[in-house]
């Protein structure tokens, strides 16, 4: 696969980060050259009563934004139609936001929505009637909300990687399970272990699935790259860079660099969405100091802009649905 320039390709972008300087085009006008133009026609095959899931962290969250925006044309339309109540996804009361949206199209009665779940494992409250209580964490168990909608999905898409650290476990409260208790197992405890059991039950739990769900498509999105230099999100890192592709253009590697993926899915019918090498060359996408948002001294070096990057994922989903 290589990155090359769509000289065509000059529509103005809506809501980049990045609209401060002269890389929001340079991003929109570099495309995969390998004939990964075939948003039109998934977008033609959503239009057959379908309904697209992504579940997993912020990241997944951004292919479902670009999909979005694919899909409605960059355009606020009115008849599309926020149903994230028939999902339970609504924000409860102490809650910063719902667990995350969903948006339906009634000409076509398209779907489309994401379930924010950053392990891919079953969170429980422990003490359903403490609010502080610590919550569960399943390493072999598919989020309940997987569970109850899988049978409504016609293409789910999955990804988690960047939420498996101590300090993100110690901070939501989240205690490791496995067979319905706190582990036992040394080898569990080890963070990297249990991403890597985590990863693997929920793969082999939905290649279980998919004879009675003929009609479903599942995809693993390999995990999305980071480019902090000189330090991370919180130590005064950032990614500066505004000239594409300086480390090369084109991916020549025959393996996913996200062999924990690759590994999960192989010999499943669980199919590999492998996003990681080709986005590891556009350094220069990222949201870094743009953001609406943005904190003096923070930069955004995991997200990226939109349009950007997470636009050439849904070509490569695509290519495959």
């Amino acid at each position: 696969m290589k990155w090359s320039y769509d000289r065509s390709y000059t529509q103005t972008s809506v809501g980049t980060e990045k609209n401060t300087n002269s890389i929001e085009i340079i991003v929109k006008m570099l495309r995969m050259e390998d004939g990964f133009y075939r948003i039109a026609a998934m977008l033609q095959y959503m239009k057959k009563d379908k309904t697209i899931a992504f579940i997993g962290v912020s990241l997944g969250r951004q292919q479902f934004q670009s999909l979005m925006c694919m899909a409605t044309g960059e355009e606020v339309s009115p008849e599309v139609e926020d149903i994230g109540r028939e999902y339970d996804l609504v924000k409860h009361r102490g809650s910063i936001r719902p667990d995350g949206w969903v948006y339906r199209f009634p000409k076509t009665n398209t779907t489309i929505l994401y379930y924010w779940s950053s392990t891919l494992a079953d969170l429980v409250p422990i003490n359903i009637t403490d609010p502080t209580t610590d919550a569960a964490m399943h390493l072999d168990r598919p989020p309940a909300f997987m569970r109850k909608n899988l049978h409504r999905f016609d293409v789910l898409v999955l990804n988690t990687g960047h939420h498996w650290n101590r300090g993100k476990l110690r901070a939501n409260r989240w205690v490791m399970y496995v067979n319905g208790k706190p582990i036992e197992d040394e080898g569990l405890a080890d963070l990297a272990n249990a991403k890597n059991f985590t990863v693997y039950s929920v793969t082999r739990w939905l290649d279980s699935q998919l004879s009675s769900h003929p009609r479903l498509k599942v995809f693993f999105r390999t995990i999305s790259p980071r480019h902090f230099l000189n330090g991370d999100w919180n130590s005064g890192g950032s990614c500066d860079n505004t000239t594409p592709l300086t480390g090369g253009s084109e991916v020549v590697q025959d393996k996913s660099s996200d062999e924990v993926i690759e590994g999960a899915v192989r010999r499943t019918r669980v199919k590999l969405l492998d996003i990681t090498a080709l986005s590891e060359l556009r350094d220069e996408g990222h949201i870094s100091r743009y953001s609406v948002k943005a904190t003096q001294g923070v930069n955004d070096c995991l997200h990226w802009c939109l349009h950007g990057i997470p636009d050439t994922w849904n070509e490569l989903l695509a290519a495959q649905v």
